[in-house]
């Protein structure tokens, strides 16, 4: 079987939850390009690109601001490193747009084209692949007033807390709530399913479909461990499956640790989602995270 594709994340935000955002003062696509070589010289097969946070409590940018963040980036990339693919991350078709024209080939839209309505249109005539996420977050998901064990020191009145200055506390693991499912994995294999549809009926190639069942986009932790246990669902509808689970706030809850202690827990995610069938792996930790990978995929191929 070949190896899992590594996709390197590279945030063109001020405010990723993970704290690797590149915008700040007027060096963006510098420290944008010094991130994407590494991230190759790591072991990404590709890199993807995206200029507005979809973290809990983000703020959403005009279509235009968002351009003005990844084109640059993306351009800079292709000139760069050419051979390497780029996705574009966003929900806007303009954007999309643009970001094709630059030189990205993979649409990465959390929506699965339900967001705006020429994202398809645009996906249909570019030839681009595109990664269909189920999505059921709303702004309110996440209930922060409930805190559990291992919840920010600030809260307890310790005022140097490293993450205080964040528009949300990073160390507070709060009780999650999600929309109601019936069966978590059944659920998200039919809303895919019907998301597939809509994208073939607008003219998408099948060959260009991926899927990604949208770990902690409107699910509880429990909910995120089951998806990621029973990938193999997900899988046989037929599809690449990308799995986007790097550095996230399951993990956190799970180990009780903040985002910056979440190495390993990621590690052990992309484990078993290789082991379960997994085709790209975006995360940030490229260097580590593409051993995992190589070692999880020997296992999986040894299997009798």
């Amino acid at each position: 079987m070949s190896l899992p594709l590594v996709m390197g994340i590279i945030n063109v935000t001020p405010d990723s939850f993970s704290g690797d955002g590149v915008l700040r003062g007027d060096d963006t696509v510098s420290r944008a390009m010094a991130q994407a070589e590494q991230m190759v010289a790591d072991g990404a097969d590709m890199l993807d690109v995206g200029g507005e946070s979809s973290r809990p409590g983000s703020v959403s940018v005009s279509i235009e601001e968002e351009i003005r963040r990844v084109v640059p980036v993306i351009t800079a990339i292709k000139k760069m490193l050419g051979s390497t693919p780029v996705s574009v991350d966003t929900v806007k078709a303009d954007v999309a747009e643009k970001a094709l024209q630059a030189g990205a080939t993979i649409i990465n839209d959390i929506t699965a084209l339900a967001g705006d309505a020429r994202m398809g249109e645009v996906a249909a005539r570019s030839g681009a692949r595109v990664v269909l996420m189920h999505n059921r977050a709303a702004p309110d998901a996440v209930n922060r007033s409930a805190k559990t064990p291992g919840s920010c020191p600030a809260a307890a009145g310790i005022r140097d807390c490293p993450c205080r200055d964040l528009p949300y506390c990073q160390r507070s693991f709060a009780s999650f709530d999600a929309p109601p499912y019936e069966n978590v994995v059944a659920d998200v294999a039919h809303v895919l399913e019907m998301r597939v549809d809509a994208a073939l009926k607008v003219g998408v190639a099948r060959d260009k479909i991926i899927l990604d069942p949208g770990i902690g986009f409107g699910k509880t932790p429990q909910q995120n461990l089951a998806l990621i246990a029973n990938l193999g669902r997900i899988k046989a509808l037929g599809f690449p499956v990308l799995m986007g689970l790097s550095r996230k706030s399951f993990i956190g809850h799970t180990l009780g640790l903040p985002v910056d202690e979440r190495l390993e827990g990621t590690a052990a995610g992309v484990a078993i989602s290789v082991m379960q069938g997994a085709d790209i792996v975006r995360v940030h930790d490229v260097k580590f995270m593409a051993r995992v990978v190589k070692m999880a995929a020997a296992l999986r191929d040894a299997a009798e």
